[in-house]
């Protein structure tokens, strides 16, 4: 793992080159893409990590020590993770130990599918509803007892593994094994998981990914937060066959250091059928996709954070902050509006070099709620990090169309009968750097090819209804899904060229001003929850959390260094274009350009939300 915002040292790796705008000025690829927070105890030790099975199963074993006639040592699993490959650990290290397998006590496939059909949508491809089951919901009460029973009478070491492995016996030693969901997403790609009591690992990915956003993960979240203070290690199994623990005590330290400072979640990029060139090149990725389309450096629900233990790197999901700790990382009022979810979203969406994202709106309020059951919706906007010349955004409606014929034409469009006629119904805005655009829901838009959008969203980030597609195909070769049926219902057909041009357009606010800093307010809109503040600077400026979360990039510079005034936290590089979170329990922190920008303008772009 590379260096992060702990302001550590590299370690021995040099620049590499990146490029901006049309890639005629190369400089130095100084973005981050292994951040982490470094764990010391206050007495400057660093606390314990152990790697490996060989060493995670012997630590977690010699804890039975001393403990008379049966011994259960029981880890827990979040669903994704590699139970065969703990069951081969195991079976490897510990061969004198009896091993129980939770998924026996699991009711019967057909059974699960069928307590699961009511939040997975039917046959449509995308979207479900927000399940109310927990992980006893999954199991069977007869094979629960039996199992108990049989653990009962055996002696020595008992070892029992799996997701739900803690309902049928808490052990005397509780492991839980925990895996990130973005982590999860690429073991459904390569069928290398199935879902929650399933052996459904062929399912189509997107059909696995569905059913777990809106099931398996939040049965497990639930069941997560419940062992909190009740286990005694943590498992990282992010990495196959490279297990790191640490005691549970250190991960709650872990968290109560993030807390208190700023900090960056693991960013990652996936390529997409309209994917650009730009985050290649300025984020120096691999040349393996022919592109990358998405960087989600700002997603908690999905991305991980990386805990630094000397030479160990520990990899754990970025949820567990929210769901532990959402009133000292959000705020109260935020919390009491939103409970523990994290609001806001940061993505990268790089079309430079690529093409037109899919023509989407999203669901209103009551829509997002009766349908699907979420509790607020997908307001976004665009903020250009960077844009080719004749860059384009299509956002809104052109004067005195009919619904009818513009549904007609899109249906049509479907069908493959023709394409659909955007310039005759579809607003087309010249897009440059800089240039924010609003998105409150309902509003049809997208990003035109040549663009490098920095999206700030609510976090319902699966919720788009995609309207028309350009006519092409998915990465897997098949026609990604259209989802006309719902966004029909969800169109602000009021949302036209004169409204957008006169309240979504770039309706930037100075604030104030000083020698050596401006404010402004960029939006969002007022029917969004999301307030957003630029800031350019060539010296020092005073932010302040208020008591509720902030989210900013830096848009302008090569870098930038947050401070805490009351020296509460180490200085924390950030550089251009990474995306960081600074707690509502941090309140003030100050920001000025650092290295290379030193005597340069800067720019942070700032999301929170109301009061």
């Amino acid at each position: 793992m590379g260096a992060s915002g702990a302001n550590e040292a590299g370690a021995g790796e040099g620049p590499r080159p990146r490029a901006c705008g049309k890639y005629k000025i190369m400089m130095k690829s100084n973005y981050d893409k292994c951040p982490y927070i470094p764990v010391i105890h206050g007495d400057g030790e660093v606390p314990c990590c152990w790697s490996g099975w060989a060493g995670v199963l012997d630590e977690a074993a010699g804890s039975l020590t001393g403990l008379r006639g049966r011994k259960v040592l029981t880890i827990e699993c979040y669903t994704g993770v590699d139970e065969e490959e703990l069951a081969d650990a195991v079976a490897g290290h510990l061969p004198s130990a009896t091993l129980f397998r939770s998924k026996d006590v699991f009711l019967s496939e057909n059974e699960v599918d069928a307590l699961v059909a009511p939040f997975n949508g039917g046959d449509d491809p995308v979207f479900g509803f927000m399940t109310n089951l927990t992980m006893e919901s999954y199991l069977d009460p007869v094979k629960v007892e039996a199992m108990r029973a049989s653990i009962a009478d055996v002696g020595g070491i008992v070892v029992l593994i799996g997701s739900g492995a803690s309902l049928v016996d808490a052990g005397d030693v509780l492991v839980y094994a925990d895996l990130a969901r973005w982590e999860a997403q690429m073991r459904m790609r390569r069928n290398d998981i199935a879902n929650l009591g399933t052996a459904n690992n062929t399912l189509k990915w997107s059909l696995q990914y569905k059913r777990a956003f809106f099931n398996d993960w939040r049965v497990c979240d639930e069941l997560k937060m419940r062992l909190v203070g009740k286990c005694d290690y943590v498992l990282d199994t992010c990495r196959p066959n490279e297990p790191k623990m640490i005691t549970a005590g250190d991960e709650a330290r872990a968290y109560e250091l993030a807390l208190k400072r700023p900090f960056r979640v693991v960013p990652f990029f996936d390529p997409a059928p309209w994917g650009g060139q730009w985050m290649k090149r300025t984020c120096d990725l691999p040349d393996g996709p022919e592109n990358y389309g998405w960087c989600f450096d700002g997603v908690p629900e999905e991305n991980s954070i990386v805990f630094r233990f000397g030479e160990h790197f520990v990899e754990l999901p970025s949820i567990n902050l929210v769901l532990r700790e959402p009133q000292r990382l959000l705020g109260e009022k935020v919390y009491a509006r939103f409970g523990a979810e994290f609001p806001i979203r940061f993505d990268l969406l790089d079309t430079i070099g690529g093409g037109h994202l899919s023509f989407q709106v999203h669901p209103l309020t009551e829509y997002i709620k009766e349908q699907f059951g979420m509790g607020y919706t997908q307001d976004e906007s665009y903020y250009m990090l960077d844009a080719d010349e004749g860059a384009t955004v299509y956002l809104g409606l052109k004067e005195g169309i009919e619904p009818d014929a513009m549904l007609a034409d899109l249906e049509a469009a479907q069908r493959g009968e023709k394409p659909f006629d955007d310039e005759q119904f579809v607003c087309r805005w010249p897009a440059k750097k800089h240039d924010h655009f609003l998105i409150p829901a309902g509003t049809c838009h997208c990003s035109g090819a040549g663009a490098m959008v920095l999206e700030i969203s609510a976090t319902p980030y699966i919720f788009t209804f995609k309207l028309w597609d350009w006519g092409r195909l998915g990465l897997d070769g098949q026609p990604r899904p259209i989802n006309i049926g719902h966004g029909k219902k969800n169109i602000l057909w009021d949302r036209t060229e004169d409204m957008v041009r006169r309240e979504l357009v770039n309706a930037v606010e100075e604030l104030e001003r000083t020698p050596e800093w401006r404010e402004e307010r960029t939006g969002l809109h007022a029917t969004e929850f999301i307030e957003t503040r630029r800031h350019w600077f060539t010296g020092p400026v005073e932010h302040h959390t208020h008591g509720g979360v902030n989210m900013l990039n830096l848009v302008e510079g090569r870098e930038a260094v947050v401070e805490s005034p009351t020296g509460a936290f180490e200085p924390f590089v950030v550089h251009y274009a990474e995306t960081f979170i600074i707690p509502a329990a941090v309140g003030p922190y100050v920001i000025r350009p650092h290295g290379e920008s030193v005597g340069a303008e800067c720019a942070t772009l700032k999301a929170f939300v109301r009061s």
